[in-house]
């Protein structure tokens, strides 16, 4: 049986579908729908909606608040471009890792199979260094990766 997070995530990925990528949802109405907690709707939308993962989210509280949660549609080779110049910067974690390479293959830019090598080439587990240089060890092997990306697609 799936989560309810997951329940949540392919609500919203649905009707994203079928708001041209653009979509405005009361936070409170949501919950009532789904009978949950706001704050479980707060958890899906800030794990699962991330900019690493393509998305803007927009959010106003109080009476007239809401949620506006934009897919973002960026040329693939801008958005790898952004990765390697800004995002990625002098450490990742492996959580945000995976969040940038599940949306790079979710753009098409690289297959399942390049997907799953590179989470596992650069899962704590296969980085064998001190925690402290695990992240920018990650960053600088990512950054090479997406650089050897963009090399291969001109």
């Amino acid at each position: 049986m799936a989560r309810l997070s997951d329940i949540i995530e392919d609500f919203i990925k649905s009707l994203l579908k079928h708001s041209e990528g653009e979509l405005q949802l009361q936070r409170n109405e949501l919950a009532e729908y789904f009978e949950c907690a706001p704050s479980q709707i707060n958890y899906v939308l800030a794990t699962r909606f991330s900019l690493d993962r393509g998305y803007y989210i927009e959010s106003r509280r109080g009476g007239g608040g809401f949620i506006r949660i934009v897919q973002l549609d960026l040329d693939k080779d801008d958005y790898l471009l952004y990765l390697i110049n800004s995002r990625i910067g002098k450490s990742i974690s492996e959580q945000e890792t995976k969040d940038i390479v599940t949306n790079i293959m979710e753009k098409g830019i690289i297959s399942d199979r390049e997907a799953a090598i590179i989470k596992i080439g650069l899962a704590d587990k296969t980085i064998l260094m001190p925690a402290n240089l695990r992240g920018t060890i990650r960053a600088n092997i990512l950054k090479a990766m997406l650089v050897a990306i963009l090399r291969a697609r001109s």
